[in-house]
């Protein structure tokens, strides 16, 4: 493409001698950017970002110090654990490493509930709790490998359902919005994967029957739709239910160490029985661990997701930031 210039000659005095027309190539009125304009434009960049983290990072440190029922996972996630991260794990997700001490030191917390919200979420648990107790045969006797095997697996088959259908949920919301998701949906989805590990570990303790498993597919089905659905009405509920649900899961885990260590059932096995290959890859245990350092850890586990879902709950789902980072 090419445009026209007038060019006109003229004599000392003024008086022009012709005049004629060129014609010019349109691209050499585009002058291109300089070196220090290009440099200029990338450090700009450069502080727009920096901005923007700092601003992230002030934010957060705002939530974790004001946002209504925020509590710290299991005190100060950083003193306590390491993230799998650190260590190049190829497949899963980030997830905490805990240190011994805390493992064998966590207590049960319990938040009361604060409104009618909370107060329904946590009847819905003890309502689902009494009656998986009495069906499963938990509260009858003293629990055994087989009782104990049957209740892990089967909780922890549909306690893998809420971090996922979160992740899921958020992810779509923030494709709708076309906004960030301010880092929700990878600490729902390391929960999910959390969750599922555990069966995974437990299982190598278990081979399931066609009952158990037609138990697991009607029950998981009917939870991710209530769920689902929930979650789509109210993610502070949800959260909440979560919450009141890890406790639980807190006190079935603590239940199983006491007759480990204490009991006069088959579980003082479990003592001496090596941990799964898979169960010391993930959590990175020593290589003579048992059976009781891996329902430490999960117990650890599940005290820290207490604690997430408890402070998601506490938290406006629409505008606050997560505060939990990758593995934490």
């Amino acid at each position: 493409m090419r445009i026209s210039s007038s060019v006109a000659l003229r004599t000392l005095s003024g008086s022009r001698i012709y005049q004629t027309t060129r014609y010019v190539p349109i691209k050499k009125l585009y002058r291109p950017y300089s070196t220090m304009e290009e440099k200029s434009i990338a450090e700009n960049n450069t502080e727009d970002k920096s901005r923007v983290d700092e601003a992230m990072r002030v934010r957060k440190e705002f939530v974790k110090e004001n946002a209504d029922g925020f509590t710290k996972p299991s005190g100060d996630i950083y003193k306590n654990s390491k993230s799998s991260v650190d260590f190049g794990d190829d497949y899963n997700l980030p997830h905490p490493l805990w240190n011994h001490d805390y493992v064998w030191n966590v207590q049960h917390q319990h938040t009361p509930p604060a409104n009618l919200t909370d107060k329904l979420a946590l009847w819905t648990i003890r309502t689902i709790r009494f009656n998986f107790d009495w069906m499963s045969g938990w509260m009858w006797g003293r629990p055994t490998i087989n009782k104990a095997l049957n209740r892990v697996c089967f909780l922890e088959s549909i306690a893998g359902v809420p971090g996922s259908v979160g992740g899921l949920l958020r992810h779509l919301h923030s494709l709708r919005r076309m906004r960030r998701d301010n880092g929700w949906i990878h600490t729902l989805m390391e929960e999910a994967e959390n969750e599922r590990m555990h069966l995974l570990v437990y299982l190598k303790q278990k081979e399931p029957g066609l009952f158990f498993r037609s138990c697991v597919w009607v029950s998981q089905g009917i939870f991710f739709n209530f769920f689902f659905l929930s979650y789509l009405v109210s993610p502070t509920f949800c959260h909440r239910l979560v919450g009141y649900l890890e406790e639980e899961a807190f006190k079935t885990y603590t239940h199983i160490l006491e007759e480990i260590q204490n009991g006069t059932t088959d579980l003082t096995k479990w003592k001496n029985t090596p941990a799964p290959e898979i169960a010391i890859k993930y959590w990175k245990l020593p290589e003579n661990s048992t059976m009781l350092d891996v329902v430490a850890h999960t117990r650890a586990d599940e005290a820290h997701h207490r604690d997430v879902n408890h402070a998601f709950a506490g938290l406006n789902y629409s505008t606050d930031a997560n505060p939990y980072m990758p593995g934490h």
